[in-house]
């Protein structure tokens, strides 16, 4: 799916109109038509009043995933810098026996539990 096909998605769920719309980010309406005609999508200037007023991420808007919140799908995957904290304890984890990996998760779950 396309950012324009998200956004005409969220205004459809929304029940906003492309006035409406046009209204609350500036964009000339006959901009968000055109976004619609001709299968375009807006420029990056824009994204951002886009996603306030749409009330998404504008990961979300981009990429059509979303890593925090509850609107749309979670991510399956993640890109962790090997250099930070937490890559660092991943590669430690990753050279652990499974029994070993076993017992960190149940530290990392009694940790968990404490704070819920």
């Amino acid at each position: 799916m396309t950012i324009s096909e998200r956004i005409f998605e969220r205004l459809n769920e929304m029940h906003l109109s492309q006035k409406n719309f046009s209204e609350k980010t500036g964009i000339r309406q006959s901009t968000i038509s055109e976004w619609k005609a001709k299968k375009t999508n807006p420029s990056s200037d824009k994204i951002m009043i886009i996603c306030e007023v749409l009330e998404v991420s504008p990961e979300w808007l981009l990429s059509g995933t979303e890593t925090k919140g509850t609107y749309r799908n979670q991510v399956d995957r993640f890109v962790i810098d090997r250099d930070s904290e937490l890559g660092g304890m991943l590669i430690e984890i990753n050279r652990m026996s499974s029994k070993e990996r076993a017992r960190v998760q149940g530290y990392i779950d009694a940790m968990t539990d404490k704070k819920k």
